[in-house]
């Protein structure tokens, strides 16, 4: 039996597709860390990909937002400024909606 996380999330992406101009950010949360992807779905590369184990100090809410920070400086030093967010099923609230504020506030366009 599926959760409802794996349904939405697969619903998602049949619609949501990561170009090489627009490449999507993939996000996953586990119950202690989140790490995210910057991925090209077109040529079905990964171009980027950061976890948030380097963060020691905080809560699991500021250790998404140090991870956005971080992601966000790498995605415009790769030359990218538009991004296709891929929140991976998860409610747009809590850590996943700290790490979007992060990456907005660093730069990045979604």
């Amino acid at each position: 039996m599926k959760s409802n996380r794996i349904r939405r999330h697969n619903r998602i992406r049949a619609k949501i597709k990561g170009t090489s101009d627009r490449p999507r950010l993939s996000v996953f949360r586990s119950l202690k860390h989140i790490e995210a992807q910057l991925i090209d779905d077109r040529a079905q590369k990964t171009i980027l990909g950061m976890k948030d184990l380097k963060i020691k100090k905080g809560t699991k809410t500021d250790h998404a937002s140090g991870l956005g920070e971080a992601i966000a400086k790498e995605i415009l030093a790769k030359g990218y400024k538009k991004i296709v967010f891929d929140r991976g099923g998860y409610q747009y609230h809590g850590r996943i909606k700290a790490l979007a504020e992060a990456l907005r506030k660093g730069g990045v366009e979604f």
